[in-house]
């Protein structure tokens, strides 16, 4: 099975191996062939279906997360693109276009870039965050992988001076209570910036993705 390790009659990922060999590091480089890359595949805690929707909610901020029909070819790779809108007091404050790709040997979700606009007054005012991987120096990261495991400590976004997010996996089996239902076996996620300061926590659930991230509370999601 290409890409795969069996060890003591479990399964693994190669990328998977590969954190659990970093020691103390976060992963920065992925062992994958990029003919496997693409937008064929099933990552049980991010689903990339076409149509899929989740919404957030936390006061009056709001967030609505779409998969949308296109794809993008990034880096050589195509990939699928996500719409990530969040609003504030009622206007648009920030929409995205995330672009993830899926290993189809492991179902390893893996982040290619992100094209942004803040909003200010109606306007975009930047495009503050924006990055692509290949451009600039910037690579892909590793956004989730299908068998995700206590201690994996790995970058999902690598562009120098503008994003450089990373994760580290808590938990895999906490319960959480949202809005949208009551999620167990939930992953918890410590994310963190190498130029940044602050942490966040998320939380997935298999066969829904993020149930709730930093404060925002998972309010709905399904097909569209």
């Amino acid at each position: 099975m290409k890409g795969l390790i069996v060890v003591s009659g479990l399964v693994l990922s190669s990328a998977v191996l590969l954190v659990a060999q970093s020691g103390k590091d976060f992963q920065t480089d992925f062992k994958v062939d990029r003919k496997n890359l693409g937008v064929k595949g099933s990552n049980p805690y991010f689903n990339l279906t076409p149509g899929y929707r989740l919404e957030y909610k936390h006061g009056k901020e709001t967030e609505v997360v779409t998969v949308l029909s296109e794809t993008k070819m990034i880096d050589g790779v195509e990939t699928r693109v996500v719409e990530d809108r969040e609003s504030e007091k009622g206007g648009l404050a920030e929409a995205t276009r995330d672009y993830y790709a899926i290993d189809s040997a492991t179902n390893d979700v893996y982040y290619f870039g992100e094209d942004v606009d803040v909003y200010k007054n109606g306007k975009v005012v930047n495009h503050e965050g924006s990055w692509m991987s290949g451009v600039k120096g910037a690579k892909f990261g590793l956004m989730m992988p299908t068998q995700p495991r206590v201690g994996q400590k790995f970058y999902q976004e690598q562009a120098p001076g503008v994003g450089m997010d990373r994760a580290e996996i808590k938990s895999v089996t906490e319960t959480r209570v949202t809005p949208a239902g009551t999620f167990m076996k939930t992953v918890r996620v410590v994310e963190s910036s190498a130029i940044e300061h602050g942490k966040e926590e998320k939380w997935y659930a298999s066969g829904v993705g993020p149930v709730k991230d930093a404060e925002m509370d998972l309010v709905k999601y399904g097909v569209k």
